[in-house]
């Protein structure tokens, strides 16, 4: 009996059902090239109608196959290092957060130092990067948890690393490459005792700081040139 004539055939990546988040990303794309000037208002309007009516993979890529955005990212890039650069990060914290019986929160639009320090006692700490401005391509977070609990929130286009571990608690990183090579490292060490450390990232948010910043280096020594 031949099994490999009843074995189910594998289907295509195209035939996949999509699932929100593929349509997300690609309305992201289909917004991208509006402001781009790309593609016109009623362009624009038409391909998110067909995106939010699409149901495989395959059919989503129509929408997008003529932009930019669509293949960027598809060249091979090489790992982020498990260890962030000797000297790029300085020894001692630049930012300590603290929750002692408490709780602290650092979120919002804030410049993400090259080494944070928390330490959750009895309490919970949230480092969320999610909308934070990203000065150096290299941050370590090194997080202690006590009886509490230290989340870790970084934009979904960065590379994580994490080194750590638990005793009777959990220690858990979402490591992750960037497909962008000049992306941020994040890098979470730490031990988590009778708490929890999570590090995982926020769907739907992208950094875009230091691209800016390198594009603009490099249109800069252009114009030196010319």
């Amino acid at each position: 009996m031949d099994l490999h004539k009843h074995a189910p055939a594998v289907p295509r990546t195209s035939e996949l059902r999509a699932s929100d988040a593929d349509r997300d990303r690609v309305a992201d794309m289909l917004r991208e090239a509006l402001a781009e000037g790309r593609l016109t208002a009623a362009e624009h309007a038409e391909r998110v109608e067909g995106v939010l009516a699409a149901k495989t993979v395959g059919e989503l890529d129509v929408f997008v196959r003529d932009l930019p955005a669509a293949h960027r990212g598809r060249e091979a890039t090489a790992p982020a290092p498990n260890r962030p650069t000797p000297g790029a990060v300085p020894a001692e914290p630049d930012e300590n957060v603290v929750a002692v019986f408490s709780s602290a929160v650092r979120k919002g639009r804030w410049r993400a130092n090259r080494r944070i320090h928390a330490y959750a006692v009895f309490g919970s700490v949230e480092i969320d990067l999610s909308e934070a401005v990203f000065e150096y391509q290299q941050v370590v977070v090194k997080a202690f948890s006590v009886f509490g609990s230290v989340e870790v929130r970084v934009p979904e286009n960065v590379s994580v690393r994490g080194a750590g571990g638990s005793v009777l608690g959990s220690f858990e990183v979402h490591t992750h490459d960037s497909a962008e090579a000049e992306a941020p490292v994040v890098y979470v060490d730490g031990w988590a005792v009778l708490g929890s450390v999570d590090v995982r990232p926020r769907r739907g948010k992208v950094v875009a700081d230091i691209l800016d910043r390198v594009h603009r280096r490099v249109e800069k020594g252009m114009r030196k040139h010319l």
